[in-house]
């Protein structure tokens, strides 16, 4: 499947690399054009190392949610996301704090715009990435639970159990997760009262 290069892929300036045959809209070419950005086609096994952060999504699991991480990826691959696996890549023993907190670190680094993490039940995951600044972690477990925990709470880390969901409502929940954007207005406050509460000294 060629990608598709809208508008909303044009930088602000430089230059964007395109994988060869793909598809770029009318629009933003013209934004390419207006903008001074030049689109440079390389093969498309080259664009791995250098998928924007915006587009990059930092996956990991432990082994309870290996197979499940596994069988998400082609959902990335279809909305013209770039996956970075930390891991696991078997399925053996792993302490789910160690995956959860190198998903959270790119997040929070900007390496990655969103993280999504798969461990048996997804409440450990969560739990430990949440520890990391920046992070806004959620364990969505149906459709409206991850609707809401983007549209509302602006979450940048989606956990899932491995062990308590089917495959395919594994998938729906991650696709509802990806496409649902942040409503902000009033929720945009509340989001920056936990900014807030992260900067506190307890000490």
């Amino acid at each position: 499947m060629r990608s598709v290069i809208t508008e909303r892929d044009i930088p602000a300036q430089g230059e964007l690399k395109i994988a060869i045959g793909a598809i770029v809209t009318p629009a933003a070419r013209e934004a390419a054009s207006t903008r001074g950005v030049r689109l440079t086609e390389v093969a498309p096994d080259q664009l791995s190392a250098l998928a924007p952060a915006e587009k990059t999504v930092a996956l990991g699991s432990d082994h309870g949610g290996y197979w499940m991480k596994e069988a998400l990826k082609p959902v990335f691959a279809e909305l013209g996301l770039e996956v970075r696996d930390v891991g696991v890549h078997e399925e053996t023993p792993a302490d789910y704090p160690d995956i959860a907190a190198r998903v959270a670190e790119l997040v929070a680094s900007g390496a990655a715009t969103r993280g999504v993490i798969v461990d048996g039940a997804g409440i450990g995951s969560s739990i430990a990435a949440n520890k990391v600044k920046g992070v806004r972690a959620a364990l969505c477990y149906d459709l409206a639970s991850a609707r809401n925990s983007r549209e509302h709470n602006d979450a940048n880390v989606l956990a899932l159990g491995g062990r308590l969901l089917t495959p395919t409502m594994a998938e729906e929940v991650l696709r509802v997760w990806l496409r649902t954007p942040f409503a902000g207005g009033r929720h945009a406050a509340r989001v920056a009262k936990i900014a807030a509460i992260e900067k506190r000294n307890f000490h």
